[in-house]
């Protein structure tokens, strides 16, 4: 490509942040330049200020997981890729239905499972289902609050998904892939251009089948187009679609008895059919250069989902160890997440600075059958010999909420070059919250408004170019949706966080962060063990903990992902739901994660270990459950002919470990998969 008289056009990477697309004459010589990356790591950092800055300059532990990354270990949806980074643990996951992640120990809103961006845009408000990676270019693990910036969230940091953009230089990919149990799965990639300043991309990916789990077969669809547009020298517009369809038997899991279940035991019943898990987001974001270094961007999201379906769910368990007595529920919930933002960014005499303003509008309208089993309809089943069939008395509305939330905020950041080695980040945001909760079954009605300023600040000194030292301190906030079983709202978690770290990064080879830190969090909520349909207040929790993330290349031929994270997550304030002192569940203390690859683009192989600790397994204060830790296997290989085909054939929990993933109680405990193998073929041209 010849370069001389070439034209720099801005590209949103990041709905929010500022790269550049390389135009030479003609324009049909295009391409996209995405910033620089090694094997496995990134050298750029989007979503922790919306600029492109380098990890070395963040007074913050962040880890990318790249696309490469994630097709080495054979990853095809979000749980599996954050198994790959530190100090993230599974949590229960609604039968299924969603994401659900502790970062730091910190677990989200109970009521939507965890949270996540896209592109910069909160996306997992509402029911969103499992999340898949076909459209995923990286995942971006942001450490600590986020609150400064973003508004709400976690102390514990933010996963931000940066999708794959359209390019004007022609690609087009196609994967087709089976694994065991006979799941099936087809994949499309395609991009190019639509005329000289217009291109698209489209992906595509359906997957279907059995499971390890007895009767429960899942399907899933995503479906992702979008185009770039270039309005003009300066101006860039992207609009982008994603559009999700699940359908899965809503699944609890195994009872902890004495006597082992089998981990494919499945104690629903067949005739409840599967629960759909529907949502369609759009996203527009403009981009426009101005003066002197200087740009304005702004951009909209609106997101439509719902979830619907039956389920059966164990209720208790008889003192003869394996008469289970079961509930039944109909759910019928539906969401709208409507949010924009506006920002300028600009460099003034060592400063990078931003301003900004957004807010959202959130509607989520909650409908719930229930019936309990009784003397009269236990609704039971023999956990060791289950005959299904069975018929539960005729089902009464339990929940019937519609939940209004609203909230502008406004933020400033300045990343200062104090000299050479010195570097800051300061920022600060105010925002305004308003909430109102219409209970339709009991005719209450819940008001009410708050308002939360978030600073942060960080200092780092770099006493080499590939080495810098770093500590920070920060404020969070996150409004508590939902109102208690007595028709109450909660107050806002309030949370601060310190951290202190080094990190090294060399360009080409290996990348690392090593943190320790500190978290709080006040007002938290948890579910509520005398009836999950609600939340309680678990008072305050506190954690605090060490962890190592490093990927990168240890020699030409071999490439390294590898992680460990020591959290020590407790209640430090509770109450006699809640014991003072106990472990927040599902977290283990010890945790880690290791992948080696060796090869070329030709031929490759590798293998990884995971190691989660022993985890408490619910939060009732009478209760002394816990999960046993354990270590799975892995196997990747890779085979490519030539340029276009590529054959890849990888092996989870190889030696077919008996473990359990996550768990709500005694009752909901979620097993982890048994060994499964899967082949795929890709084709690009």
């Amino acid at each position: 490509m010849n370069i001389k008289n070439t034209h720099l056009r801005c590209v949103p990477l990041l709905a929010g942040t500022l790269s550049f697309h390389a135009m030479a004459e003609p324009p049909a010589d295009t391409v996209i330049v995405t910033g620089q990356r090694t094997a496995y790591h990134t050298l750029t950092v989007a979503g922790a200020t919306k600029t492109d800055a380098q990890p070395l300059d963040l007074p913050q532990s962040t880890r990318t997981l790249e696309a490469d990354l994630l097709r080495d270990a054979g990853v095809n949806n979000l749980a599996g890729a954050l198994d790959l980074a530190s100090g993230i643990a599974r949590q229960s996951d609604l039968g299924g239905l969603w994401d659900s992640y502790a970062m730091r120990g910190f677990t989200g809103d109970p009521n939507f499972g965890s949270d996540y961006m896209v592109n910069g845009f909160s996306s997992s408000r509402g029911y969103n289902g499992r999340r898949d990676v076909a459209g995923t270019q990286s995942i971006e693990i942001l450490k600590g609050p986020a609150s400064a910036l973003y508004g709400r969230g976690e102390p514990g940091g933010t996963v931000n998904i940066l999708t794959k953009k359209p390019r004007f230089a022609p690609q087009y990919g196609i994967d087709l892939g089976l694994g065991s149990h006979g799941t099936r799965r087809a994949a499309a990639d395609l991009t190019g251009p639509l005329s000289d300043s217009v291109a698209y991309r489209f992906n595509l990916a359906h997957e279907a089948g059995g499971t390890f789990r007895d009767l429960v077969h899942t399907e899933r669809t995503y479906v992702a187009p979008s185009i770039l547009w270039h309005a003009g020298e300066a101006t860039t517009v992207s609009y982008e679609i994603e559009a999700t369809r699940q359908r899965t038997p809503f699944d609890r899991g195994v009872v902890a008895v004495p006597g082992r279940l089998p981990v494919s035991r499945f104690l629903g019943e067949p005739a409840d059919g599967p629960v759909t898990v529907q949502s369609v987001g759009q996203q527009l974001f403009v981009q426009h250069a101005l003066a002197d270094g200087w740009s304005v961007q702004g951009g909209a999201s609106y997101r439509d989902s719902s979830l619907a379906g039956y389920s059966t769910e164990a209720s208790d368990l008889a003192p003869d160890g394996r008469t289970l007595r079961r509930q039944r529920r109909h759910r019928d919930f539906a969401a709208i997440d409507r949010s924009a933002r506006v920002e300028l960014l600009g460099r003034l005499a060592g400063h990078a600075l931003l301003v900004g303003a957004d807010t959202y509008r959130f509607d989520d309208r909650r409908v719930q059958l229930r019936r309990n089993p009784s003397a009269a309809n236990p609704y039971a089943i023999d956990i060791f010999a289950p005959v299904y069939g069975g018929v539960a008395a005729p089902l009464a509305l339990s929940i019937d909420t519609l939940e209004h939330q609203r909230a502008t905020g406004l933020y400033v950041q300045d990343q200062l070059n104090l000299t050479a080695r010195w570097k800051a980040l300061v920022g600060v945001r105010h925002d305004r919250y308003r909430q109102t909760v219409i209970n339709h079954r009991t005719a209450a009605v819940n008001r009410q408004s708050l308002g939360a300023t978030s600073p942060r600040a960080g200092l780092v000194y770099q006493p080499a170019p590939t080495v810098a030292l770093y500590a920070s301190t920060a404020r969070g906030f996150r409004p508590n949706s939902g109102i208690s079983i007595d028709n109450r709202a909660f107050p806002a978690e309030e949370s601060r966080a310190d951290e202190v770290g080094a990190k090294l990064d060399t360009p080409g080879g290996l990348a690392g962060t090593l943190a320790v830190y500190r978290i709080r969090k006040t007002n938290v909520l948890t579910a509520n063990p005398a009836n999950p349909d609600f939340s309680i207040p678990a008072g305050e929790i506190a954690s605090r903990g060490v962890e190592l993330d490093v990927s990168g290349r240890l020699r030409r031929d071999l490439k390294l992902s590898a992680s460990y994270a020591y959290t020590d997550a407790r209640v430090t304030r509770g109450d006699t739901t809640i014991r003072t002192g106990s472990r927040v569940p599902n977290v283990p203390r010890h945790s880690a994660n290791l992948l080696l690859v060796a090869g070329d683009a030709r031929v490759s192989a590798g293998a990884g270990l995971a190691y989660v600790g022993e985890r408490f397994g619910d939060v009732a204060a009478s209760s002394d459950f816990r999960l046993p830790g354990y270590t799975t296997a892995r196997l990747v290989s890779t085979f490519a002919p030539d340029q276009r085909w590529r054959i890849a054939l990888n092996v989870d929990n190889l030696f077919d470990h008996r473990y359990y993933a996550s768990s709500y109680s005694r009752l909901w405990v979620m097993p982890g998969s048994t060994r499964t193998a899967t082949a795929t073929l890709s084709y690009r041209y």
